[in-house]
């Protein structure tokens, strides 16, 4: 009896461990499989929850299996069970495409407002431009001192997330946390004076 055929008497974490070392060993495509179809659901189910969408849960089930079929070289057996494994790939994913949406979200967020900084008076209606243009500052000034000094820094002085995070001595993501809320605020602002 090989090892393919003996997962009556294996435990659950014993048989996906030796599935996924016959990925690593063999590129064995059948137990690759079974891996799949054991942790998909699960997958889907937790990129569902963190996600908030189908597709993405998708995407998140895509991305994973990818990286467990071509890592599946990095498993060692020794050190836990494939199942925590594959949920640890799962999670650094996830992670990834979360950050990945928030930064889009900022890159909206910005997209939305600051063109008002930066329109033309004679590229478009004076008094409503200069009207909102005022408001936006105005609003600015209103930010807490460190969502102000970021907000300044990336769109009124053209900085990098990097750049920025040097200057003020702080990790990137403490600017791009400090963006994200200083956004949302001149967002909310501005939604206001156009009701």
């Amino acid at each position: 009896m090989n090892q393919r055929t003996s997962s009556e008497n294996q435990t659950p974490h014993q048989w996906l461990n030796t599935l996924l070392l016959q990925v690593a060993a063999e590129r064995d495509k059948a137990a690759f499989q079974q891996i799949f179809h054991h942790v998909a659901g699960k997958i889907m189910s937790f990129g569902q929850q963190r996600l908030g969408s189908q597709g993405l849960a998708k995407d998140l089930l895509q991305e994973t299996m990818t990286l467990v079929w071509t890592k599946a070289h990095l498993f060692d057996a020794e050190k836990g069970n494939a199942i925590t494994w594959i949920f640890t790939v799962m999670r650094n994913q996830c992670f990834d495409m979360l950050r990945k949406v928030q930064h889009n979200r900022e890159d909206c967020l910005g997209d939305n407002i600051w063109p008002l900084v930066d329109v033309a008076p004679a590229e478009a209606d004076h008094a409503v431009t200069r009207e909102q243009q005022s408001l936006l500052l105005s609003h600015l000034e209103k930010l807490p001192p460190k969502q102000r000094q970021v907000v300044q820094g990336i769109y009124l002085r053209e900085l990098t997330h990097q750049q920025l995070a040097e200057e003020l001595k702080v990790p990137v993501g403490t600017v791009k946390s400090r963006l994200r809320l200083g956004l949302e605020k001149l967002r909310s602002c501005m939604e206001q004076y156009d009701d």
